[in-house]
């Protein structure tokens, strides 16, 4: 079982401006409608702390952990911390991938695992789609606005 979530936008800026975006978490504050909060050592092991809105109840706390960082091909994945007996597990991947010379492609990938990702779908399914949505469009208008 499983919940699956998958984003993808052509950005008009070059790969390097859409990377250096996605990666200045520090700054989500001022663009991701998703993840209000942001911070990380950028490294394999490392935490990634989050304040995240999934919308009813308001924003709450979000620790998962860097899982892989490819600086090169601009790729990094990130999951929480798995339940007992693999109940719920998640993965993360975001990929920026370069189109040609002014032009790139953004990749979201987005998905839980285990027995309790059908609780999790039917309590977050809707509001997740829409909110990985919206930060994928958001990344993409950030990005080509700090290539102007």
């Amino acid at each position: 079982m499983s919940f699956v979530n998958d984003n993808s936008i052509e950005i008009a800026a070059p790969a390097d401006v859409v990377w250096s975006v996605l990666t200045d978490f520090d700054a989500y504050r001022e663009w991701n409608p998703f993840q209000l909060e942001c911070s990380t050592a950028f490294t394999p092991g490392a935490p990634i702390d989050m304040k995240v809105d999934l919308g009813p109840g308001g924003p709450m706390r979000q620790r998962e952990f860097i899982d892989e960082v490819d600086v090169a091909n601009r790729w990094f994945t990130y999951r929480m911390k798995p339940a007992p007996f693999g109940l719920v597990t998640s993965l993360r991947r975001q990929t920026v991938v370069e189109v040609d010379a002014g032009r790139s492609r953004y990749e979201s990938h987005f998905e839980i695992n285990g027995a309790l990702s059908v609780v999790v779908k039917a309590l977050l399914g809707k509001s997740m789609v829409s909110k990985f949505a919206a930060a994928t469009k958001a990344l993409g208008a950030r990005s080509e606005a700090v290539s102007r």
